[in-house]
């Protein structure tokens, strides 16, 4: 029952990022959409500290991304991987900031389930791009 559970969150939440790299194709209703993303998830199913989490990582995440793809040589995934990436970044350094230094050990493992999520997000972004051909 809890392995289900995981597997539909996981799912979930690639949904969740691959359409928040589709709306970061339009930067400004972008910062909008993950603004109200993080807020609904941590109203729904975090606390005040899943709030502050999401939304370090989502910004930095966000920023990076429009960043990078204004530059034609990255393709989709190299875009999602950095996103993957600096969310994870950014919610380490908001842990750091609450709480202190010890969190810091998480980033090896943060920084390869980044890199992994943001591979598989950006191949199923940049396919999804294609088919609906934004």
């Amino acid at each position: 029952m809890k392995t289900k559970k995981i597997t539909v969150m996981a799912m979930c939440i690639a949904l969740a990022m691959i359409l928040s790299y589709v709306e970061s194709q339009i930067p400004s209703e972008a910062a909008g959409i993950s603004l109200l993303r993080v807020l609904l998830v941590s109203l729904l199913f975090g606390h005040v500290a899943s709030l502050l989490y999401s939304a370090a990582g989502a910004a930095l995440s966000l920023l990076g991304m429009i960043l990078l793809r204004r530059i034609p040589q990255f393709s989709c995934v190299a875009v999602s991987v950095t996103g993957g990436v600096l969310h994870n970044i950014g919610q380490i350094l908001m842990a750091w900031a609450l709480m202190g230094s010890n969190v810091v050990y998480y980033l090896p493992v943060l920084l390869f389930s980044g890199t992994i999520a943001g591979v598989v997000i950006g191949v199923v972004a940049a396919l999804l791009i294609r088919r609906i051909k934004i």
